[in-house]
């Protein structure tokens, strides 16, 4: 029992023992967790401590870099508004000292004028005061002549006009009468005798010229080349051009129809070198019609100068030249210009000579004196006139400059040579088949159809075509817009209607194109 007791108490005793040692140990432990919490909290809080200044850092040198960004900008900002200010200020201070300057140019201006006002205002009365002294003393003496010959003034003016002209009557019969028996014994003949010398020593062959042209091809294949695509090759062809082209069952050849030879002619050696080419489209064609055109400005300056070399004429101005080759390309009333001026010249120059006159000069002014008909430029004159015009511009002698102004009496003739050219231009075109009315007067009537057209805003090219049926007008793109090309050609077809005379009907035709062109290099 002792023993059992004992037990109990040493198992209570080691019990409480336990339960110390283990609270002991416990308290020990959670003592020993308590300092690595406490250090692990310590060490924790100095991370975050650490880490914070440094991103308190970080912001705080960005919040420096936008600030020093901001101001930069604000800065700029300030400087290129206060430069802009600056410039302004200058302008306005510019223009400030050139409004005063103009003010005072004003002011001068106005003082001179009030000056001169008052000049003007003295020197009117006293011209005034003048005039009025004057008409005193002009009819104080008319009083005194009145008196003196018991005759008023009119009364005095009749009759010293009517016995000069009794007298002058009677002196001009005496003379009229004396020059006309020596006129009827020599004159008729001797002139008649001249004028048949020099007919018969410059007789020529006469050709008149037609609106057509052939164009031959060797075969019937090229016809369809040369129509193109729709049709597309002989459109930019007649538009390029300004003539008419047929093409129809004439066997190996093409028809170029148009009233303007130079256009013909341009017209035919553009189609042959088309042909010979074989590369024939729209934008080819508009390349050999402009040197086509070139060419025949050359060939018209030879023209002129072959044409001078072969009269003998010297020193005669390049342009004069180059109209004289332009000749060769106009027509008058049927009669070619160029070989009606050469022929009038060298009958000039034979006339002068049986009259004892400068034959060099009648030569020259007969060369010339239809030289107004080719200028280029549409003029309201008479084409003498201009003729005469454009050779004293280039300095050709007062005798020839009066025989072109005088052969269709426009002007007075100062000159012998004048009448002789005159003579000599109606010998010209008097020959039978020399001339043709009909021609020239339809000629006449499709240049005045283009001419008409071209005075209107935006037009570039016209041509007349189908025997004048047909008005082809080219517009600028850039004055004249698709919606108002209607309106054009109802405006040009209102002029026709009203300022011409015309057969039928005229179609007129506006066309505008737009081109861009660029080049890759």
């Amino acid at each position: 029992m002792e023993l059992l007791i004992f037990v109990i108490i040493a198992a209570v005793v080691a019990l409480g023992l336990g339960v110390f040692v283990g609270r002991t140990l416990v308290a020990k432990a959670n003592k020993t967790k308590e300092l690595e919490i406490e250090e692990k909290a310590k060490l924790i809080i100095k991370e975050a401590e650490v880490s914070a200044e440094s991103i308190k850092k970080d912001k705080i040198l960005e919040a420096k870099e936008k600030f020093i960004k901001l101001k930069a900008e604000f800065e700029e900002d300030t400087t290129r508004k206060k430069n802009q200010i600056i410039t302004n200020e200058n302008k306005l201070k510019q223009k400030e000292q050139h409004l005063s300057k103009e003010f005072e140019k004003i002011n001068r201006k106005e003082n001179d004028l009030s000056e001169l006002k008052e000049k003007l205002s003295t020197q009117l009365e006293v011209v005034n005061k003048k005039k009025i002294e004057l008409d005193q003393f002009n009819e104080q003496k008319a009083t005194i002549l009145e008196k003196l010959s018991n005759l008023s003034a009119e009364e005095a003016r009749e009759q010293l006009i009517e016995s000069m002209k009794v007298e002058a009557e009677s002196k001009a019969s005496s003379m009229i009468k004396d020059i006309i028996e020596e006129a009827k014994l020599t004159a008729t003949k001797q002139a008649k005798k001249i004028v048949l010398d020099t007919i018969q020593r410059t007789a020529t062959e006469h050709a008149i010229e037609n609106c057509v042209s052939i164009f031959n091809i060797e075969s019937d294949d090229i016809k369809g080349k040369v129509i193109g695509r729709e049709g597309r090759n002989i459109r930019a062809l007649e538009a390029a051009t300004g003539v008419e082209i047929i093409v129809d069952d004439t066997p190996e050849a093409i028809i170029i129809s148009g009233f303007d030879p130079v256009r013909r002619e341009i017209a035919r050696l553009s189609l042959h070198r088309l042909v010979v080419d074989g590369r024939i489209h729209p934008a080819r064609i508009e390349e050999i019609v402009a040197k086509t055109k070139k060419n025949i400005e050359d060939e018209i300056v030879e023209i002129g100068e072959r044409t001078v070399i072969d009269l003998g004429i010297h020193g005669l101005h390049p342009e004069l030249i180059k109209m004289v080759g332009r000749m060769r390309f106009r027509s008058s009333y049927g009669q070619n210009l160029l070989q009606h001026s050469r022929e009038v010249a060298n009958l000039c120059a034979t006339m002068a000579s049986e009259l004892g006159l400068n034959p060099k000069q009648a030569k020259r002014a007969g060369l010339l004196h239809d030289i107004g008909k080719v200028w280029p430029e549409e003029a309201e004159k008479p084409h003498a006139i201009l003729g005469m015009e454009l050779a004293q511009k280039y300095k050709e002698h007062p005798v020839v400059c009066n025989a072109i102004g005088a052969h269709h009496d426009e002007i007075e003739m100062t000159h012998l040579i004048s009448p002789i050219v005159q003579a000599c231009d109606a010998v010209s075109g008097a020959r039978p088949g020399a001339r043709r009315e009909v021609m020239e007067s339809y000629i006449k009537r499709l240049k005045d159809l283009e001419a008409l057209a071209l005075n209107f805003d935006g037009v570039n090219k016209c041509y007349a075509i189908q025997a004048g049926r047909e008005l082809r007008v080219m517009v600028d793109a850039d004055k004249v817009a698709d919606s108002k090309a209607g309106q054009l050609s109802f405006d040009i077809s209102q002029k026709i209607e009203k300022d011409m005379q015309y057969p039928g009907q005229i179609k007129v035709t506006v066309i505008r194109e737009m081109r861009a062109v660029a080049y890759a290099k």
